[in-house]
């Protein structure tokens, strides 16, 4: 076996070109598998060892105003564990050097310390319940670069108080800090603070009281056997219904995205690992049918077809065992880097970092396995080859006219390229192959591009067609729409449209979903609900309109009728019909005339939220009047949210879009490299022959390079199809209640996938134009007599 060993080797540095190439492909399948995983797994084990460690809450629950006896009926309550009272508050910031509006929630402290949702304290110190001090979250302190000591200006119920920083904490309530109706954090413009509940109490006139509450239930417990039990406790106290985990703001948003990535962690490594094995298969059977002259001597000299199988088999395996440990490698540095760029919007105390062996283990199982199933049967067949048959060289082609030539096609072109478009014919099958291998490295590109293509159309349907106005006030408490005359007299304001939103639950059959209702005026210029074609819709005078994902959620067509709870007030349920269906990529809203959603709540012409449109000459002038307004909770400026969204595009995104782009290329490089390397390698002694008869180095590479060129010419439109297809894949499975990813394909997507496919072409055309050049002819020629 020794010489087999030998032969082995030889044969590995002799093909060092080509199995660095397919080693490199196959290193970027595994290691897009291990980053993605790894990256999955380590964030998921660090937010739960976080909800573990700090008590979140199981059960989340706002109300107006209850006594504190209420929450000791609730603790008595079958299933539940433990119940903490609190005391919640939207309010208004300032800082000196900042003139931009900030919006905060103050949420209470206990006096024993807080029992669930407790605060990991980054620096400083808890606050004293005898001053107007608070606790910071981290993401906000670093946002301003404020510490102990530092001083914020809050208007808290109608009044400026000083608030003094004593120290930077975390909650496992808010890991994903998001100002609420936001769709993307803005860390300088939001802040979380905590503040003793005494303190805050005093503050909001809410002593021996609470208006929020959270619930940890016993392990055995149902959550909505106890939501079912709790509303009715809480209706009389101004309750807008219990939810659980699953609906709480910041666990929510790290749901859908650890779904999101847990897709890309299984859909990601199985398209560049099948490149990979599709190559290799590619690569091992041409191998062999080059070599079966060798074979038929190594079984004439006593050699088994299992020892020649066992052979092949190990250099399949060394070229796995290179590919796969550089994968393992470099996917483990690539996924401590994606999760501690995930941490960045993610904020937890401790990053927990894991590649989990059994994960690597399975990866190399797999890969290796495909490999060796794959090129199997190309084995086998060269090894029961007789020796006789094998050492004989194989019968010349037949060439016959096809009905082209005989329609006279051909007969413009030049001999040359005569023979590359017979060549092509005559192995249509190879010809095929190389033609899906060159195809999916485009496709691997597309995908690699189109989600920055999605989220761009996302923004501007957001916010140049559906959200236009400068700025969007959210009121403490609903108002009527008198308050649009006042700030429309504010210096500066164009225009302001009044909006009533109102959270529901809406039930059909067997489904029901918690959002919100969205009244907007009869006549509107800064907000719209948008059809199918994302055209303005008119609101229909009855009704209510829908978006289409959720219709199709709830096997919902226009005409139906749906139950519809209201989470305010005496929460009537009402029996709605569903008039229209609307577009919408992020969440699943519901709008209706705002006019008919106050009569729906039998209330007058009230408001609860703004949208303004605003001359920037005066908008610091703006900003400093509207900060001085009570009644506003919270004010959303577009440009911020539209420049925290192109932050968390550059940050995540551009990243991940970069490592494919990068993956994308090896592979289209290993793809097209090997291909015409064995081209090469099967063609070498034809290609010397026509040298020796006269054909210039030039005309016998265009023989060679021209059947690349139309291979990958060829291979690029495929290509397109197949990453449009596997885009749209991506784009549905990744779709969530949070947000859905249209797909939209660029031409800069397709023209950059095709340049990198046709510039891996080139550079492989140069490595084989060198190598003709300097071909040995009398090697190539010798045969055997």
């Amino acid at each position: 076996m020794r010489a087999l060993t030998l032969k082995l080797w030889r044969e590995l540095w002799h093909l060092r070109g080509q199995v660095l190439a397919i080693a490199l492909v196959m290193a970027g399948g595994v290691s897009v598998c291990v980053m993605s995983l790894s990256t999955y797994d380590s964030l998921l084990t660090t937010r739960d060892t976080y909800y573990r460690e700090h008590g979140f809450a199981d059960i989340f629950a706002n109300l107006k105003r209850a006594p504190k006896s209420l929450a000791r009926r609730i603790e008595a309550l079958p299933g539940i564990a433990s119940v903490e009272p609190r005391v919640v508050a939207q309010v208004n910031l300032s800082l000196p050097d900042f003139s931009d509006p900030i919006s905060g929630v103050l949420v209470s402290i206990p006096a024993a310390g807080p029992r669930l949702n407790r605060l990991h304290i980054a620096a400083g110190r808890m606050p004293d319940s005898r001053r107007d001090e608070v606790l910071i979250s981290d993401t906000f302190a670093a946002a301003h670069n404020l510490s102990s000591g530092a001083a914020i200006q809050a208007v808290i119920n109608g009044r400026k108080r000083e608030l003094t920083v004593v120290g930077i904490a975390l909650s496992p309530e808010y890991i994903y800090q998001i100002p609420p109706g936001s769709i993307m954090p803005d860390f300088a413009r939001f802040g979380v603070m905590w503040m003793p509940e005494q303190r805050l109490a005093t503050a909001f006139n809410m002593e021996g009281a609470f208006n929020d509450i959270v619930i940890q239930v016993q392990p055995q417990a149902t959550i909505q056997d106890i939501i079912d039990q709790l509303d009715p406790m809480l209706q009389p106290y101004g309750g807008q219904g219990a939810y659980g985990r699953d609906l709480q703001l910041s666990n929510r948003f790290l749901r859908e995205e650890f779904n999101g990535l847990k897709m890309m962690a299984y859909l990601f490594p199985a398209i560049f690992l099948s490149v990979a094995v599709f190559l290799i298969n590619v690569v091992v059977a041409r191998l062999v049918s080059t070599q079966r002259d060798l074979i038929a001597v190594l079984k004439a000299f006593g050699y088994s077809t299992g020892a020649i199988a066992w052979h092949y088999a190990k250099l399949v395996i060394l070229i796995s065992i290179l590919g796969i440990g550089t994968g393992v490698g470099a996917g483990a540095w690539l996924g401590r880097g994606m999760t501690s760029l995930y941490t960045e919007f993610y904020r937890f105390p401790v990053l927990l970092y894991q590649v989990d062996p059994t994960m690597v283990l399975a990866v190399v199982l797999i890969t290796t396995a495909f490999a060796l199933v794959g090129s199997l049967r190309a084995v086998l067949h060269a090894a029961n080859i007789a020796p006789a048959e094998g050492m004989r060289p194989e019968n010349p082609p037949t060439y016959r006219l096809s009905w082209l030539e005989q329609a006279g096609f051909y007969k413009p072109l030049a001999q040359t390229s005569r023979m590359i478009l017979r060549h092509l014919q005559r192995r249509a099958g190879k010809s095929l192959l190389a033609i899906v291998g060159i195809a999916l490295a485009c496709a691997i590109m597309m995908v690699g591009n189109f989600q920055q293509d999605a989220a761009k159309l996302m923004m501007h349907v957001q916010f140049q067609l559906a959200q236009k106005q400068d700025l969007e006030l959210t009121l403490i408490e609903p108002a009527a729409d008198q308050v649009l005359s006042s700030l429309s007299a504010l210096p500066g304001v164009r225009y302001a449209e009044g909006i009533r939103s109102v959270p529901v639950t809406i039930r059909h059959q067997q489904h029901e979903y918690r959002t919100s209702i969205h009244g907007l005026p009869r006549e509107r210029h800064l907000q719209h609900a948008l059809d199918t074609e994302l055209k303005p819709i008119q609101l229909p005078s009855a009704g209510i309109v829908l978006t289409k994902r959720l219709a199709d959620n709830f096997n919902l067509n226009v005409g139906d009728q749906v139950e519809v709870e209201i989470h305010e007030g005496q929460r009537p349920r009402r029996m709605v019909q569903v008039n229209g269906l609307s577009q919408q990529y992020f969440d699943m809203a519901i709008y209706m005339r705002r006019d008919k959603l106050n009569e729906l709540l039998h209330e007058g012409p009230v408001i609860n939220r703004v949208a303004l449109a605003i001359d920037e000459r005066y908008q610091n002038d703006i900003y400093r009047r509207l900060k001085e307004i009570p009644r506003i909770a919270g004010i959303s400026i577009r440009q911020s949210v539209i420049a925290s969204f192109h932050d968390a595009l550059q940050r995540v995104l551009v990243a991940f879009t970069l490592i494919n782009a990068i993956l994308g290329t090896v592979i289209a490089f290993g793809v097209v490299y090997n291909t015409i390397r064995i081209a090469l390698a099967e063609r070498g002694r034809e290609l010397a022959s026509l040298r020796v008869l006269g054909y210039t180095r030039g005309e016998v590479a265009y023989i060679l390079l021209g059947e690349l060129s139309l291979l990958t010419l060829a291979a690029i439109p495929i290509g397109f199809l197949l990453g449009a297809a596997l885009c749209g894949f991506m784009a549905s499975m990744m779709a969530s209640d949070l947000y859905r990813i249209p797909l939209v394909l660029s031409a800069y997507t397709y023209a950059f996938s095709a340049l990198v496919v046709i510039l891996s072409a080139a550079a492989s055309g140069a490595i084989v134009w060198w190598r003709i050049r300097n071909m040995d002819l009398v090697a190539v020629l010798k045969t055997r007599e």
